[in-house]
């Protein structure tokens, strides 16, 4: 299934995961946005459900199990080649998480993955929206710090 140039749009998922003022980022090790801070999060597979879908991705991509809490947004990336064409178009599900140990290991979808202070996120070469998409789940977290 070719996610470049795709016949259809493509599910996926991503994980707003904080620990106190914190959010687990995760550096893309490919295309699109490669380099870029982005949330967690991958493709849906074939049988799985969104939230099986995110727990998967974040085990695979962080090496750390999460507890899904609710969805903080979904969002639609559509990006256009010169020609107009479409090269990629995701509908992305994206969730409130807090996670079961804050020890976070790259793997091999990601060229990083760290902890980051919330303020901190705007200093940082991030995919579009990403710092919205945080704001969400912390107004669906609310006042309290997990």
């Amino acid at each position: 299934m070719s996610r470049e140039y795709p016949d259809y749009p493509r599910v996926g998922v991503g994980a707003v995961i904080l620990h106190e003022d914190k959010v687990l980022l995760v550096r893309r090790g490919q295309s699109p946005s490669f380099g870029k801070w982005s949330l967690p999060g991958g493709l849906v597979e074939l049988g799985e459900t969104t939230t099986e879908a995110i727990a998967r991705e974040i085990l695979e991509e962080c090496g750390i199990k999460i507890r899904v809490v609710d969805v903080a947004g979904v969002i639609t990336r559509v990006v256009k080649d010169d020609a107009g064409r479409v090269r990629y178009h995701y509908v992305l599900v994206d969730y409130l998480a807090y996670p079961d140990s804050l020890d976070v290991v790259a793997g091999s979808d990601a060229g990083d993955a760290r902890w980051f202070e919330i303020e901190g996120v705007a200093n940082l070469d991030t995919t579009q929206g990403l710092l919205d998409m945080i704001r969400r789940a912390e107004a669906l977290r609310g006042g309290t710090r997990r």
